[in-house]
């Protein structure tokens, strides 16, 4: 039978299922920060046994009650079999965590100190999200604890260590609401003091932590349009014309709205699936939004790669820099594409999941620049612009390398016509609020449909559109040039964590080994 300290089996997973379920609900569109506290803390106290494989189990079902809800979109997107698929392996990710987690915390010295194991907790389970987020295929970034913060006072700490800090502070105050709780039922009053207070001081005093939001280079006045396309769901790009249609209507409606008034107007990923650098129509069409607005479009299209007998071999996901009177002058192409996405790795594997994968018929391959565009303003201004199209938003290195490439303000072109009314959109839009502040620039999330916004440099949200809208905006953007201390750290942190880790799990090995040794027949029990 369970100790006093431990749940049943069942009361476990019952824990487990909760703690997911919190999670989600602590990310947009809930958005209830505190929550994301409070599920590591259910994860916790549901792995009271000491039995690693146990651990794994009711990591796994955390993960599969936080990940099946939270990338639903995934569903409305591709299918069950793709969305259950991605939901086990990013679950199959937090098992693991458990399951280290549980080896790690028989060292004598956490059992001994319960406060450094609340940071060696933050350490592994920081470690294995960054883990997940590089592995497989470029890793899955979505779902970070850091990210469900970025309408809460521990976003300001995104501007010191960006999203392992806020990860590594989130799992901490978990871990310590979870000890509180121990210690209260075992009547450790001032324990559970101590606990309530870090909980609850942490998040206060880091609203101390300041965050500039002026202008360092002057400013931008920027519009976005936001298209919209006749029908939601995968089929929304059926008639590729009418959206680089609607793009150049609504380019047209802030012409008339702002005649010469604007730098530059940012259009969506996708905003012209045929590409304009060589389909005539498509051209002519953004020529004459560019004229019209007098000032430079950045818009989203593709282009493919050919072999000698014409036929498409790769394709790229390009953002491209569109002059009046010149036209396309300069190109980023995507260097994340999404895998089972926009490539599909194991294509013949795959298949047999799901044929839906031969939906992508020609594989994106990466680009290799930087993601940055020197964009030259109709007042004779070059400001460089940094660029996270679609889901590179969600990976670390993108925008921090374009901003210490020299960028001075972020869009972020994404095309979320396929996963209908989710939650993608907001998801994205939050994790554009959290890389404003990490990197102290303004930013632009710009939608085929929403949602679309606009985020200053201090992660507030000034403007946000609906989904399935027609919709364009302008904004007065300030222009920075100063570098944060998580830009200038860069990966550092995510190398603490993972090295920090791996010190744990070998001390955690040698100790299980001197242990069995000295005391070859001892069980224990699960």
């Amino acid at each position: 039978m369970p100790s006093p300290a431990q749940p049943s089996r069942t009361l476990s997973l019952l824990l487990a299922v909760a703690g997911g379920l919190l999670c989600d609900a602590a990310f947009p569109q809930r958005g209830l920060w505190p929550l994301a506290i409070a599920a590591v803390a259910l994860l916790l106290l549901a792995l009271r046994r000491d039995h690693a494989g146990w651990g794994f189990l009711v990591g796994t079902v955390w993960g599969l009650s936080f990940f099946l809800v939270h990338i639903w979109w995934a569903n409305d997107s591709v299918g069950v079999i793709p969305w259950v698929a991605l939901s086990a392996a990013q679950a199959l990710a937090v098992g693991a965590t458990a399951a280290c987690w549980v080896w790690v915390r028989r060292l004598p010295a956490l059992r001994e100190h319960p406060w450094w194991s609340v940071l060696a907790f933050a350490t592994v389970f920081s470690a294995w999200e960054v883990a997940r987020s590089a592995a497989p295929f470029g890793g899955f970034p979505w779902g970070r604890l850091a990210y469900a913060q970025s309408t809460g006072p521990l976003l300001r700490l995104a501007s010191l260590g960006g999203v392992v800090l806020v990860t590594f502070v989130v799992a901490a105050l978990g871990a310590a609401l979870a000890l509180g709780v121990v210690a209260l039922r075992r009547g450790g009053v001032l324990r559970a003091s101590l606990a309530a207070i870090v909980v609850v001081a942490v998040p206060a005093l880091a609203v101390l932590v300041p965050l500039d939001a002026s202008a360092q280079a002057g400013t931008t006045r920027v519009g976005f349009v936001q298209g919209n396309v006749a029908n939601p769901g995968l089929g929304a790009f059926a008639n590729a014309r009418e959206v680089v249609e609607n793009h150049t209507a609504g380019t047209l409606a802030l012409a008339q709205e702002y005649p010469g008034e604007l730098d530059v107007v940012l259009w969506p990923e996708n905003a012209s699936d045929y590409n304009p650098r060589e389909d005539a129509e498509a051209g002519a069409l953004v020529a004459e939004a560019a004229e019209a607005i007098g000032a430079p479009i950045l818009l989203g299209t593709q282009s493919y790669l050919r072999d000698e007998e014409g036929y498409a071999v790769e394709r790229y996901n390009d953002y491209v820099l569109w002059e009046p009177g010149q036209g396309a002058v300069d190109v980023y192409a995507k260097q994340r594409p999404a895998p089972f996405a926009e490539y599909i790795p194991m294509r013949d594997i795959a298949r047999r999941f799901s044929s839906a994968v031969d939906l992508v018929t020609v594989d994106m391959a990466p680009g290799t620049q930087v993601a940055v565009l020197d964009v030259t303003y109709p007042d004779d201004r070059v400001v460089p612009w940094g660029i996270g199209i679609c889901f590179e938003v969600a990976y670390d290195d993108v925008l921090r390398e374009a901003v210490l490439a020299g960028a001075q303000v972020l869009v972020v072109p994404t095309n979320n016509a396929s996963f209908g009314y989710t939650a993608e959109s907001e998801q994205q839009l939050a994790m554009t609020a959290f890389r404003a502040v990490e990197l102290g620039r303004a930013a632009v999330q710009v939608s085929t449909v929403g949602v679309s916004g606009v985020v200053s440099p201090n992660g507030v949200v000034t403007q946000e559109t609906e989904l399935f809208t027609a919709a364009q905006g302008v904004a007065e953007l300030p222009l920075r040039t100063g570098i944060t201390l998580a830009a200038r750290i860069g990966p550092w942190p995510a190398y603490v964590v993972l090295a920090a880790t791996a010190l744990l799990l070998v001390a955690a090995a040698t100790h299980g080994a001197v242990t069995r040794t000295r005391s070859p027949r001892r069980r224990v029990a699960a």
